[in-house]
């Protein structure tokens, strides 16, 4: 006998959908200190020996996230993030093959308030991205003080983030056999100070150390482009020389992330709250650009580079935008 079940009503998707945002939106915003917090409270408990166990675990495994990390394919794989991604809906569009015996540098683009579209496309498959492109392994950057609490940096090293220096992107890039894939988010934690919806600003003009690491790697250099990304959050007006600007810039030189007054819906309500707007994100991902390897590439050489990387992202972009509702009058502005 064949038993047959009923699908799930939209109502419910609809709620399932908004509680595997709010659980990513809260991990990012919260997780982390709340890990820290719990992590010193447990010394002070019968169950201290779990935070001295970690401890020396911790040490032990300290040198991992620059080595590449530690993915966890079943936390790549489950099923919060297929009900994440169908909320906004988030998708990823291939416009050329990539040979898995290369390995690849991916510039993403905008930042976003909080990159959603880059961690569903590089971090979860539910986007599908190994089946997009067979024999590739991504692996998507993150700001280096996540890493530095406990507990959280094994939350974020099983999605395939590293940090974001030198060290861990050369490890990556230089793996033997190729079919690794390395996505930095070029505007990093800056860019999200723009991130408004209608913005096509891009913190790129002076952004040149991904291209110079393209070259000592003799790496390919893919553009990409997330439609959407900058429409999911409103955010408090904060144009430049502005003392909310000021105090923005200020804190993030102290603590290395910028804190974006940012404000869209609620879980029960639509008016006001940190839940993003069921807006699509679409991330395009572009060709390659050959690169010839350099140890020691000059300025000149950077800055060709960079200025054809600022033209394929500009065609890219130009290509694709009519599908996506951006106005024919909208055009990349890099600063």
């Amino acid at each position: 006998m064949k038993i047959e079940f009923a699908p799930r009503s939209v109502p419910l998707q609809r709620r399932l959908q908004t509680a595997a945002v709010a659980q990513w939106v809260y991990s990012f915003l919260g997780l982390a200190q709340c890990s820290t917090a719990i992590f010193i409270a447990l010394l002070f408990t019968r169950f201290w020996l779990v935070s001295a166990l970690y401890a020396a675990w911790w040490f032990i495994d300290r040198e991992k996230p620059s080595k590449g990390g530690r993915r966890i394919h079943v936390f790549r794989n489950c099923a919060v993030w297929r009900y994440m991604r169908d909320y906004f809906p988030v998708t990823l569009v291939k416009t050329a093959e990539l040979d898995p015996r290369q390995n690849y540098l991916v510039g993403f683009h905008p930042h976003g308030v909080l990159a959603a579209g880059a961690f569903i496309n590089f971090c979860t498959e539910a986007s599908g991205f190994s089946t997009l492109f067979p024999g590739i392994t991504p692996h998507l950057m993150l700001l280096s003080l996540w890493f530095r609490f406990p507990f959280f940096r094994d939350y974020v090293m099983s999605g395939g983030l590293i940090p974001s220096d030198k060290e861990s992107a050369s490890y990556v890039l230089q793996k033997p056999g190729g079919g690794n894939l390395l996505a930095i988010i070029v505007g990093g934690a800056q860019e999200a100070l723009d991130a408004r919806p209608g913005s096509f600003t891009l913190l790129l003009k002076n952004r040149k150390g991904f291209v110079r690491l393209a070259i000592q790697n003799g790496t390919p250099l893919i553009p990409a482009f997330s439609f959407g990304e900058n429409d999911v959050f409103d955010q408090v007006k904060n144009p430049q020389g502005s003392w909310l600007r000021r105090i923005q810039h200020f804190l993030q030189q102290i603590m290395g992330i910028s804190l974006p007054l940012f404000h869209a819906r609620g879980i029960f309500q639509y008016s006001f709250g940190v839940i993003p707007y069921r807006r699509p994100i679409c991330t395009v991902v572009g060709k390659p650009i050959p690169v010839q390897k350099k140890h020691k590439p000059s300025d000149e050489e950077v800055d060709q580079l960079h200025e054809k990387y600022l033209k394929e992202l500009s065609e890219l972009f130009e290509k694709h935008k009519a599908k996506y509702n951006v106005p024919e009058d909208s055009h990349l502005e890099f600063i």
